[in-house]
């Protein structure tokens, strides 16, 4: 599939100003343009943006993007698009010429891209850095009623891969990580009240940046922004802390997973109750980071209509 890796997100808030002083100002990430409501950030690595804030009336997620790898692999998916019947149309932003949105059979607002205008680059600019270093996207994570149906059509529809997953006692499917781009995850599905974001992460150069931004928020009086961590997750093995931004929106800083660009890599299998599988140190895990998530947008910027999962309840070991 034509699928390389996640690519951006676009997010409404309700105070752009405050938001760019929490992105830019606190996280340390670039500015690379102004337009009238929206703004335009990228991370350290990264040549193309990867963030988009509108300033909206309500605080929610207009697209979650993913890069693919040539204007015919673009047509490929809006021919996809097509023969299942959903919701498309091409359009133009900021440096991106050409990107196709589609509503997926899910209700998740998606969008596709090839072309990029490229930006400077700022990965050896170490001077300029400011904040704990974000680099990069790295995935975004998804509520979703079923679970089990979103996971296969990702996988037989767009050709992702699982890396690891979680499942109760009786074999039900609470939660998947699905890759393109040979880490652990590019998209993952949460058990929960959906179509819904959960969270979506940036990746830090090291440990020690994780820990960095922590003492960074401390610092600057933030620490309600912080909801949990820092710590290292059971699944995925990488060193994380999550935020909250102005909006409410949750974030995540992430680092130090591992590889699995093996085509024939078993997926790790988690048991739902194992205090391991959400940190591997053993601490609880906040009840706010099962229940609470961001609304997702329809085409006509409208919020997506939410259903409860047939999966009642959330894991034991929580606050």
């Amino acid at each position: 599939m034509a699928i390389v890796r996640v690519g951006f997100l676009e997010l409404w808030v309700q105070d752009l100003e405050r938001s760019l002083e929490f992105y830019q100002g606190l996280l340390g990430m670039l500015l690379e343009r102004r337009e009238g409501k929206a703004a335009y950030l990228r991370g350290y690595e990264e040549r193309e943006w990867s963030l988009k804030l509108t300033e909206a009336p309500f605080a929610a997620v207009a697209a979650l993007g993913f890069k693919v790898n040539s204007e015919e692999g673009l047509s490929a998916l809006k021919a996809w698009a097509e023969r299942e019947g959903l919701f498309h149309r091409e359009e133009a932003d900021w440096g991106r010429p050409r990107v196709l949105r589609v509503q997926d059979p899910f209700g998740y607002p998606l969008a596709f891209y090839f072309q990029a205008e490229k930006l400077p680059r700022m990965l050896q600019e170490y001077h300029l850095y400011r904040g704990p270093g974000v680099l990069r996207i790295d995935h975004v994570n998804l509520f979703s009623p079923e679970v089990d149906r979103a996971t296969r059509y990702y996988q037989e529809a767009l050709g992702f891969r699982l890396t690891e997953y979680t499942e109760d006692e009786e074999g039900r499917l609470w939660a998947s990580w699905l890759h393109r781009k040979g880490n652990v995850h590019d998209v993952a599905f949460t058990n929960g009240e959906g179509p819904r974001l959960h969270h979506f992460a940036y990746w830090l150069p090291d440990p020690m940046a994780v820990i960095r931004a922590a003492d960074i928020l401390a610092g600057a009086r933030r620490t309600d922004a912080i909801e949990r961590g820092p710590g290292r997750h059971g699944i995925s093995n990488a060193m994380f802390l999550y935020l909250r931004d102005p909006d409410g929106h949750r974030m995540e800083l992430y680092t130090s997973d591992y590889l699995t660009v093996d085509p024939d890599l078993p997926p790790v299998r988690w048991s739902l109750n194992d205090p391991r599988r959400q940190t591997l140190w053993g601490h609880r895990t906040p009840k706010s980071w099962f229940l609470e998530g961001s609304l997702l947008l329809d085409p006509s910027g409208n919020p997506v209509p939410r259903r409860a999962s047939r999966l009642a309840g959330i894991p034991e070991h929580v606050i």
